[in-house]
């Protein structure tokens, strides 16, 4: 591996809008997320997903599969 061409990589912090803050490695030393996983709808149960009409159904019509 050649010598001194990769960034340094070291401790990070992540700072996000609602006021997390997480600490991990990365080759950024500080970052400003909008969203983290404290206040996704996706991992905070907040998102619904609405399928009016199924996957499969909607592939069948569209394909001509019955």
């Amino acid at each position: 591996m050649k010598e001194n061409i990769h960034p340094q990589y070291g401790d990070a912090t992540i700072t996000c809008a609602c006021g997390n803050v997480i600490q991990t490695r990365s080759t950024v030393k500080e970052m400003h997320v909008n969203t983290c996983s404290k206040c996704h709808p996706f991992y905070t149960g907040q998102a619904t997903y609405i399928d009016s009409e199924g996957r499969v159904e909607q592939f069948r019509r569209r394909y001509g599969r019955k």
